[in-house]
């Protein structure tokens, strides 16, 4: 690739939430990276997409948990393709509702490196550069296990705690040197069938109808919520914003025991 052009990385480039970000993005004139870690068919129709709406875009398989990675892949981009503008890192972590008799050591240890240190192996990769240029986004989609643990929940809701725990200390570090970093707060379902559609397998439709056509984000219109974080002029940054549909209680307030009525009146 000849001409060097500005770089939207997503790590964790899924139908949902990744590759909607990264159509998004790469309509505004990004070069889209697509980096996820199976389903090379469904990896090259995301990229597809892009093209053939008139955006680039380039796709990668990546074995995040593996060391050297993603730095491989941090490297590779600003050699040959541009300078990172903004990474999302978008990968899950989510390993499902186990006990903790049921959560292997290594199991526990893999929700981590997915979801903590992935992030930190990519901010120690990227940052630096960011840093020289004066300017750069790190964007990081996570869920309501990152400020509310539940039942089951041991591994994912560690790893996402630490991801929100890392988001703060990162912006501590880097905001004042130009970058800003944002963590995403999830809370809710979304359309993704990359997700929690093999999550829900053949009942993902029925989930979706069941919620209604407003019950679950469309992430089409999150991708809009990255783009404005990554627009944000420095005198005005947003550091954390959570995201759920309007029929849905907020996680701070989900507590059956004490709810009122909130139910909106059709």
């Amino acid at each position: 690739m000849s001409e060097r052009k500005r770089v939207f990385l997503v790590i964790g480039a899924g139908a949902g939430i990744g590759g909607h970000a990264a159509a998004r993005f790469a309509a505004e004139g990004y070069h889209a990276v697509l980096a996820r870690r199976s389903d090379e068919q469904g990896l090259a129709r995301l990229v597809a997409q892009i093209e053939d709406a008139g955006g680039s875009a380039t796709g990668s398989l990546l074995n995040a948990s593996e060391d050297g990675t993603i730095e491989e892949l941090v490297e590779r981009i600003e050699t040959d393709i541009g300078p990172i503008d903004t990474a999302l890192y978008n990968l899950g972590a989510q390993i499902g509702n186990r006990t903790l008799h049921d959560t292997p050591h290594r199991t526990f240890e893999l929700g981590w490196r997915l979801g903590c240190f992935g992030l930190f192996r990519l901010a120690h990769a990227m940052l630096p550069a960011m840093v020289e240029r004066g300017q750069g986004s790190l964007l990081v989609t996570s869920a309501t296990a990152a400020v509310r643990g539940n039942a089951g929940q041991h591994s994912h809701a560690a790893a996402m705690g630490g991801r929100r725990m890392l988001c703060q200390t990162l912006n501590a570090e880097f905001g004042p040197q130009g970058i800003h970093v944002a963590h995403v707060v999830v809370d809710g379902s979304v359309d993704a069938p990359d997700t929690l559609g093999k999550l829900l397998g053949d009942k993902f439709e029925a989930y979706k109808a069941s919620k209604g056509e407003e019950g679950v984000i469309d992430p089409g219109a999150l991708a809009d919520t990255y783009w404005h974080l990554s627009q944000q002029p420095k005198n005005c940054w947003t550091h954390e914003v959570d995201a759920r549909p309007w029929t849905d209680v907020p996680w701070w307030n989900d507590n059956p025991a004490s709810a009122i009525d909130t139910k909106p009146k059709r």
